[in-house]
């Protein structure tokens, strides 16, 4: 079996399952001086776009295509060759299609959508100016497009409101949830669809606290909700989308009235993968390599889940005790340490509280 990966910085998170599986691995990539280069069994530097991923998977008679991009602006134009590669060449390629791509990546477009599927999601209105402000302040400001908080503005005042479209000429204005932030990723194939344990992302803050510089746990434990209607949504929301690899869901909960709010939808990995395989066993990178190599049902993904507690905690630079290789396994680690230097982050899991809380001393 050989594979076609496209993109190198996640790659080092299945470099080690890729090699268990026997998989051939062939890697594209636009940036000859990336990272993860030296893992893969051939890599090819390839002008930006999906041209060059496309001649090479013909070119090395590849039996499947696996994109690895964790950024939104590719998303669309690896959506198109999905379909031409797979209608005219047969060649499976797991990511998501035009429409869940379309529906996902323009947050406007992603409310609309809830809406005509039934799906609770924040009261929002399109500003032109700040004059045409007609929800309760605080309010969320965004735009249609971007990722990881950029160009979002929690607006307490009028005040803040103006000072937003001093920047931008529209805005989705959303009212402020206050409440739970909680993450889950769906996997989905072939129209079978896996929605995993949802995973918690902390308070809402009115001074927009980014996502990486909270502590996040799993499973979500918060008083009043019930998991399975957060999987349940999940579920409904991916299977309307009716596409595959990983959605990665976000959603708010309001203790105060009960109600759980959808947020957004992202048709790629995701920053909350890490917490999910620690707490549940199921990674989702190994799961696309499993769609690609035809391994992936809904009877495997059950034969696998396990249950832990977990937590990932934002530590900067980790200096504790070494992971065992493959570092970025939990079937060999109780811990895992990812990202960058300088912004790393800690994942751990044990059977119960108690012990997760001395492992966690250990590592920090």
């Amino acid at each position: 079996m050989k594979l076609l990966f496209i993109g190198s910085r996640l790659y080092d998170d299945i470099d080690w399952y890729v090699k268990s599986k026997n998989i051939e691995s062939v890697l594209t990539e636009s940036n000859e001086e990336a990272i993860n280069l030296d893992l893969p069994d051939q890599v090819f530097i390839v002008p930006r776009g999906m041209d060059g991923p496309k001649q090479v998977a013909l070119m090395q008679n590849v039996d499947a295509i696996v994109p690895l991009i964790g950024i939104d602006p590719p998303l669309i134009d690896v959506a198109y060759m999905k379909e031409e590669v797979e209608e005219e060449y047969g060649i499976p390629v797991i990511a998501a299609n035009v429409r869940a791509v379309e529906l996902t990546s323009d947050k406007i477009k992603t409310k609309e959508f809830y809406e005509s599927i039934g799906v609770v999601t924040p009261n929002y209105q399109i500003l032109n100016s700040p004059d045409e402000l007609t929800l309760d302040l605080p309010v969320v400001l965004k735009q249609g497009k971007g990722q990881g908080g950029k160009d979002i503005k929690v607006a307490k005042t009028i005040e803040e409101v103006q000072e937003y479209f001093k920047e931008f000429d529209q805005a989705l204005c959303e009212e402020f949830i206050e409440g739970s932030e909680i993450s889950i990723e769906v996997l989905g194939f072939n129209g079978e669809f896996a929605a995993l344990p949802p995973i918690y992302k902390g308070e809402t803050t009115l001074e927009g606290v980014h996502p990486l510089n909270k502590v996040k746990t799993g499973p979500c434990i918060v008083e009043g909700l019930d998991n399975n209607l957060v999987q349940h949504t999940a579920y409904k929301v991916a299977k309307n989308l009716g596409s595959d690899g990983i959605f990665e869901m976000d959603f708010m909960y309001s203790s105060k009235k009960d109600q759980l709010y959808a947020i957004e939808v992202n048709t790629r990995p995701n920053g909350t993968r890490y917490l999910t395989t620690a707490t549940c066993g199921v990674n989702s990178l190994c799961e696309l390599v499993n769609m690609a190599i035809g391994e992936f049902s809904l009877a495997n993904i059950s034969d696998k889940l396990e249950y832990h507690y977990s937590t990932e905690i934002p530590i900067g630079n980790y200096e504790g005790p070494a992971v065992k290789e493959p570092a970025k396994s939990f079937e060999v680690n109780d811990f895992v340490v990812h990202g960058p230097v300088g912004y790393q982050r800690v994942t751990a899991r044990a059977n119960s509280k108690e012990e997760l809380e001395k492992l966690v001393e250990k590592l920090i």
